[in-house]
C-alpha cells in the first residue's frame, strides 16, 4: 500500500470537496480513514464505499463538530472501530462572505463554533489518544493571507487556526506529535465551485499556473504532514495556492 500502513485518520468534512479527497489518498497511503460528515451522509457513504472497494479500511461516522458532545461521541466511535488514532485532519468548515454592518450573532457564532471550536476540541480528543508519530494538521485559508471586503468573520476565524497551530506544535511536540496548518487558495472541489465562472477565470489568472486549484493537490500535501518522512515539520503554516497573488 503506502507509507501510512497500520496508521487510523480521523478527517472532519469528508463527504464531499477537499475533504473527501484527502480521505481518498490517505487510504491510498495505507491507513484507515474515518470519514467525518454533518448532513451529507450519501456523499460521505459514497467515500467508504469507494475506498472498500479499492481494498481499503473505513468507515462513515456523523458529528457535527461545532457541538463538542457530537466531538467526544464521534471519538468513542473511533476507539471502538480501530482502538488507536494517529492522524487528524481538521478540514471541516463554514464559509460566509458578509460586511460589517450584516455580521449577526448567529451567523458570527457558527462560522466560529465549527472553524474554531470544532478545530480545538477535535484536537483535544486526538491527542489524547495519540502518542509517538501523531499527525494534526489543521486547516486555514489564504482568505487569512489575503482578507478582503466582507469575509472579516470568515478570514479572521482561519487566521486563528495558525494561532493553534503554533501553540499546540510546542505542547504536544513533548508528546511526539506534530501540528501544521494546510492553508488552500481557491480550490476545486471546494468552496469555489460555489462562484461563477467569470470568477473561476479572474481567480485562475492570479496564479501564474493559470488555474485553480485541486482538491487533489491540497491532499498530497496533507499526505506528505502525515507521513514519517514529515517527523521533524511541525509548527509550519503550508500555503497551496499555485503561488498566486491574492
Amino acid at each position: 500500500m503506502g507509507n501510512l500502513d497500520g496508521k487510523v485518520a480521523v478527517v472532519t468534512g469528508a463527504g464531499h470537496g477537499i475533504g473527501a479527497d484527502i480521505a481518498r489518498k490517505l487510504s491510498a497511503c495505507g491507513a484507515a480513514v474515518v470519514v467525518n460528515y454533518r448532513k451529507a451522509k450519501t456523499e460521505a457513504d459514497a467515500v467508504v464505499t469507494e475506498i472498500t472497494g479499492k481494498g481499503g479500511k473505513a468507515i462513515a461516522v456523523q458529528a457535527d463538530v461545532s457541538r463538542r458532545a457530537e466531538i467526544v461521541a464521534m471519538f468513542e466511535t473511533v476507539d471502538r472501530a480501530y482502538g488507536r488514532l494517529d492522524i487528524l485532519v481538521n478540514n471541516a468548515a463554514v464559509g460566509g462572505r458578509m460586511m460589517l454592518a450584516d455580521i449577526t450573532e448567529e451567523k458570527f457564532d457558527r462560522i466560529y463554533a465549527t472553524n474554531v471550536k470544532g478545530t480545538i476540541f477535535c484536537a483535544q480528543e486526538a491527542a489524547k489518544r495519540m502518542g509517538q508519530g501523531g499527525r494534526i494538521v489543521n486547516f486555514s485559508s489564504t482568505t487569512a493571507v489575503y482578507p478582503g471586503p466582507g469575509s472579516s468573520v470568515y478570514a479572521s476565524s482561519k487566521a486563528a487556526i495558525k494561532m493553534l497551530t503554533d501553540i499546540w506544535a510546542k505542547e504536544l511536540g513533548t508528546k511526539g506529535i506534530t501540528v501544521n496548518t494546510v492553508t488552500p487558495g481557491a480550490t476545486s472541489p471546494g468552496m469555489m465551485d460555489k462562484f461563477p465562472k467569470e470568477v473561476w477565470e479572474q481567480v485562475a489568472r492570479n496564479s501564474p499556473f493559470n488555474r485553480v486549484g485541486r482538491a487533489s493537490d491540497v491532499a498530497a500535501v496533507v499526505a506528505f504532514l502525515c507521513a514519517e518522512e514529515a517527523a521533524w515539520v511541525s509548527g509550519q503554516q503550508i500555503v497551496v495556492n499555485g503561488a498566486a497573488s491574492s
